[in-house]
C-alpha cells in the first residue's frame, strides 16, 4: 500500500513532513476539526489501517483530548490483540459506557477525512464512526436522547445507525 510515508522529504510541506513523523513514532495520528455553524466538532484517526489493519476511526461532539485518550486505548488494545465488533454495543470502547462502530459511508470521506485521503492517497482505506450515548446511556437514535446534546452526533454511517444490530 502506497502512502504519504513513501513520500520523498523535499515533496511535503512542513505540515504534511509532521503529520508523517507522528505517524511513523507513533503508529497514527489524531485530526480534530473544530465544529462550524450547526455541524458537530470532529476528532479522527489516520494510521490505524496501516499500522493495525483495522479502520480508521471518527468521532462527533467530543472534546479533542477525550476523542484522542479514547484512541489511544483503542490502538493499545488492537496493538494487544482486541477486535473491533461492529453494529453490536461494545463496553470497552469508552470504558464503562457501551459505544457503537458503525462503517462510514465512502461518499463521507471527502467532507469528512481530509487527510486520511491525503496520507493513504485516495479513498482506498476503511474507516468507522464511534457513536456515543448520554449520560443515561442513549444513543442519539433513542427517542429519549438528551435533547441538550442532539445534533452533537451525525449520522455518516454506511445504511446509517438503523443497521445496528441491538
Amino acid at each position: 500500500m502506497m502512502t504519504a510515508l513513501q513520500a520523498p522529504d523535499e515533496a511535503l510541506d512542513v505540515h504534511e513532513k509532521n503529520f508523517v513523523a507522528k505517524i511513523r513514532e507513533h503508529g497514527w495520528f489524531g485530526t480534530n476539526v473544530l465544529a462550524e455553524e450547526d455541524l458537530p466538532g470532529f476528532t479522527y484517526t489516520t494510521g490505524f489501517w496501516l499500522t493495525l489493519g483495522v479502520p480508521e476511526i471518527i468521532v462527533f461532539g467530543l472534546q479533542s483530548k477525550t476523542a484522542h485518550d479514547i484512541f489511544w486505548e483503542i490502538f493499545r488494545d488492537l496493538k494487544a490483540g482486541d477486535t473491533l465488533p461492529h453494529l453490536t454495543p461494545n463496553g470497552d470502547l469508552l470504558g464503562n459506557h457501551d459505544a457503537y462502530l458503525f462503517p462510514v459511508q465512502k461518499k463521507q470521506y471527502a467532507e469528512h477525512l481530509g487527510w486520511s485521503r491525503w496520507f493513504y492517497a485516495g479513498d482506498d482505506f476503511p474507516c468507522s464512526q464511534l457513536v456515543w450515548p448520554d449520560r443515561e446511556g442513549r444513543f442519539p437514535w433513542d427517542s429519549a436522547f438528551d435533547p441538550e446534546m442532539v445534533g452533537s452526533q451525525i449520522d455518516i454511517a454506511e445504511g446509517g445507525w438503523a443497521t445496528r444490530e441491538a
